[in-house]
């Protein structure tokens, strides 16, 4: 079965470099983006973990456990050895101690820096519990959006009225973005809705910002785990995974690896495999996941902008 959900990435990538506007953006690195975009994943394809590159699919699952427990703090992702996050903490401690100039960003004095902080969080639960915190970001609004816990509500929602247009969860709160902004990231895939016809369950997500070449492929498998999660919770069959973005782009400093990237041809998608005697969508443990079949090309490293 071709692989149309990872050509269609593909080609978002080609038509950035070929199209994409130069932009300027708040890392300071510079972007080629274009507004407005869609993909579609047919989720009985197979998972659509990317194969052109290898995926942490291993950061993707802590990541998403994390979110649904309402975590904000990066000791737990740091003791599971997963590092998507680190970044934006550590400058927040950098701009808190007046340390900015003394470690430039993205210098070597900078990355060593960083590799102490992720150690400091690791070892020291109080250093973590003052400065691993990122604010009300996911975690936070999934379960708490002003009292309000959006993922019991919608998978309840679902069981009781799977007709309804009014399956989403959103994690933009605009009186708590500043505060998510001092040590986090406001949140960049910002609502998703459930869809469900036929027993199928579908999910829709929109994105205002999108790194195409680091971020996407993380953002892909963890909203396709995520509907795959619910659907097996709800005793339903898989539908689709639909991706709309906002301002979709490739960052100036991974221009050559996504050169790199766009001279390998997908192969054949994985399966997902959810095992355990889970009856809620908060009892998942790690161990639950597995992936089958998954043999990618190596992966491309590529710096992430902060």
């Amino acid at each position: 079965m071709d692989n149309l959900g990872e050509q269609g990435y593909l080609n978002l990538l080609s038509e950035l470099l070929e199209k994409g506007l130069e932009k300027d953006d708040r890392t300071g690195v510079g972007t080629i983006s274009k507004f407005g975009h869609q993909l579609r994943f047919n989720l009985n394809e197979g998972f659509p973990l990317l194969t052109t590159k290898k995926v942490f699919f291993r950061g993707i699952i802590h990541e998403l456990l994390w979110f649904l427990k309402g975590s904000t703090n990066i000791e737990y992702l740091v003791k599971n050895d997963v590092k998507i996050w680190n970044e934006w903490p550590f400058q927040a401690y950098l701009k808190k101690k007046d340390l900015e100039k003394q470690f430039p960003k993205y210098s070597d004095e900078w990355n060593e820096k960083l590799e102490w902080f992720v150690n400091q969080i690791k070892i020291d639960s109080e250093f973590a519990a003052k400065w691993g915190e990122l604010g009300p970001v996911y975690g936070k609004q999934w379960r708490d959006f002003n009292g309000f816990d959006q993922i019991d509500w919608v998978i309840s929602e679902i069981k009781k009225n799977p007709n309804s247009r009014r399956l989403i969860v959103s994690a933009w709160n605009p009186p708590e973005i500043e505060e998510m902004a001092k040590s986090g990231l406001p949140p960049c895939h910002t609502m998703f809705q459930f869809y469900i016809k036929d027993n199928k369950l579908s999910c829709q997500l929109y994105q205002r910002s999108a790194d195409v070449f680091l971020g996407v492929p993380f953002n892909i498998a963890s909203y396709a785990l995520l509907t795959q999660m619910v659907a097996k919770i709800c005793n339903l069959e898989l539908g689709e995974f639909v991706h709309t973005f906002g301002d979709v782009h490739i960052y100036k400093n991974h221009i050559e690896q996504v050169k790199e990237q766009l001279e390998r041809k997908p192969g054949k998608l994985p399966k997902l495999k959810i095992s355990g005697n889970a009856k809620n969508i908060f009892d998942f443990k790690f161990e639950d996941f597995e992936v089958l079949d998954y043999n990618p090309h190596p992966p491309i490293k590529a710096p992430v902008a902060v």
